[in-house]
């Protein structure tokens, strides 16, 4: 068979990673985190949520990363999310890592805690970094004792995803949640060894670094989600985040994922913004030069070439796909084969969205994906209607809200 110029690049995407820690990822194609609001009310995970990364797995994604799974059910990005902890169900989360390990995925989940920007419906009084007193968020300052107990937490946490069957762990320092708002001038006020320079503001997470290492043993892979720079004026800079990256490369790390933007209420989302190209590349190809772990970038990606040409231009070690990949969860097999003409994702068009319409849409999408038989990759046909899907999203999270309160003996003031 001759070997074209096409199936050359193409096997860029279809090369093994080699992680630090000696974990070998199949292929150069990620599955970002994303809230997929499938979990049971009660930090627990559902046959839907284990249907769901199943069909990625089938699909050939590399690896896939479950977005929010809390450290402790306190400060939870939604009511919908994971929780790792001494009440998690063990068995639903080893069913859910038995499904998403098929066909050598691997599968970690992304170790959150919200602060500040906590679920309103089960916070109402959150804690951040900061005493914060905003037009839009309020919030209380952690104290140092409450700091000083995130490494444990999040290691408990690891250590957890460990015992159930997942393959790594994923650090969630981005996007606006605790651990961004460490690294966020804007966010971190302190006057202490936690606030200040950008070496303070990412001191605590050295920290977590080191006591998940010291946990977890020296082959589980972890990996960090971090801001090329929050996109909020007065949050973390690009220069910032290049000398946070330059600090990680010191640590026992096994990848790096860039991403931007924060979900701080009002701030635009990068995903929902209209481009023809990647978000982060440029930033990602800077941040190589600083450090010898492999980065994942993500944002933007929206057809082959584009993921092709970021890792072609030595800018990526592998590409994060989040929304291509809810519309076609058969993409990454798609995409290998050079015999069909290419079967890039139909990104559907929406007209003045209302704020939080887009998000509705792509997690009523993971719903049916994870709960259809037969998934159509169109969208063409499909009646868009984003005021549904935020109902819809709206009435599901008040259930589990609800549940979540209940399960976990939280007050309702």
């Amino acid at each position: 068979m001759t070997t074209t110029p096409q199936s050359k690049s193409i096997r860029l995407l279809y090369q093994p990673l080699c992680l630090p820690c000696g974990t070998v990822l199949k292929n150069r194609i990620v599955k970002s985190a994303m809230s997929d609001c499938l979990g049971d009310g009660e930090g627990n995970a559902t046959e839907a949520q284990a249907r769901l990364y199943e069909r990625w797995a089938l699909g050939g994604v590399g690896l896939a990363l479950i977005g929010e799974a809390q450290i402790l059910p306190d400060a939870p990005e939604s009511p919908a999310n994971l929780v790792l902890n001494a009440q998690t169900d063990i068995e639903s989360l080893q069913r859910l890592t038995k499904k998403a390990s098929t066909n050598q995925m691997h599968i970690w989940p992304q170790l959150g805690h919200a602060g500040c920007l906590s679920a309103a419906s089960i916070t109402p009084s959150t804690k951040g970094p900061s005493a914060l007193k905003l037009p839009e968020l309020e919030c209380d300052a952690l104290s140092k004792e409450e700091i000083q107990n995130l490494p444990k937490q999040y290691a408990n946490a690891a250590l957890m995803a460990q015992k159930t069957g997942f393959t790594g762990v994923q650090i969630h320092a981005g996007h606006g949640f605790l651990l961004s708002q460490f690294l966020s001038p804007l966010f971190n006020r302190r006057q202490d060894e936690y606030g200040g320079s950008i070496e303070n503001r990412l001191w605590i997470i050295i920290q977590i670094i080191e006591k998940v290492r010291a946990s977890v043993g020296p082959n589980f892979p972890i990996g960090i989600k971090i801001n090329s720079s929050d996109q909020l004026e007065g949050g973390l800079t690009q220069q910032d985040s290049l000398c946070a990256i330059r600090l990680l490369d010191k640590t026992s790390l096994d990848l790096i994922e860039i991403s931007g933007g924060s979900y701080f209420p009002g701030a635009e989302s990068s995903s929902d913004k209209v481009s023809s190209g990647p978000y982060f590349v440029e930033f990602a190809k800077q941040a190589k030069y600083l450090t010898s772990i492999p980065i994942v970038v993500t944002g933007g990606f929206k057809n082959r070439q584009q993921a092709i040409d970021a890792l072609a231009n030595e800018s990526t070690d592998a590409v994060g796909l989040a929304r291509a990949l809810a519309l076609n969860p058969q993409l990454a097999n798609d995409w290998k084969n050079t015999d069909t003409p290419i079967k890039d994702p139909e990104f559907p068009s929406f007209r003045q969205p209302p704020p939080g319409g887009i998000t509705a849409w792509y997690t009523q999408r993971l719903t049916d994906i994870a709960t259809s038989e037969h998934i159509t990759t169109s969208t063409r046909d499909q009646t868009i209607n984003l005021t549904q899907a935020i109902d819809w999203l709206k009435k599901s999270e008040k259930v589990k809200s609800e549940k979540w309160k209940k399960h976990f003996g939280m007050s309702e003031g």
